[in-house]
């Protein structure tokens, strides 16, 4: 029996250059992903002749059912009255905000003539409500 033990060193797991190197493969797949676009999905998108800002705060609704019906404040309202109707609430308060409410299959042409009848109003307050 020997005097003196040589004592084996304990081994470690480097972790700062692990870590280092799965940053780097994170950021680079990042880097390197490719973004699809509406562009290239082929998609036809509803013409829409006016632009503005979405903001929400809640006074006049518009609901959208799967059909495409639409109802102005709990009331059945055609594409005729729904401009009247919106043009009339512009005359009280112009910036009363719009919420509009569509099923999830509603056909996006009617939606966005909806959006088109705010904007051609100057309801330009609106906002599309989510669950």
């Amino acid at each position: 029996m020997a005097l003196y033990e040589k004592r084996r060193k304990k081994q470690e797991l480097m972790l700062v250059p692990l870590i280092d190197v799965l940053t780097m493969l994170i950021f680079f797949a990042f880097v390197t992903m490719q973004f699809k676009s509406a562009t290239t999905l082929n998609i036809t998108l509803p013409k829409v002749e006016t632009a503005g800002k979405n903001e929400y705060k809640g006074a006049v609704t518009i609901a959208l059912d799967k059909d495409g019906q639409i109802a102005f404040n709990g009331k059945p309202a055609s594409e005729e009255q729904l401009e009247g109707l919106l043009r009339a609430v512009r005359e009280i308060d112009r910036n009363i905000p719009v919420l509009i409410q569509a099923d999830e299959t509603t056909p996006l042409k009617r939606l966005a003539f909806v959006m088109d009848a705010c904007r051609k109003t100057g309801m330009n307050k609106f906002s599309l409500q989510s669950r």
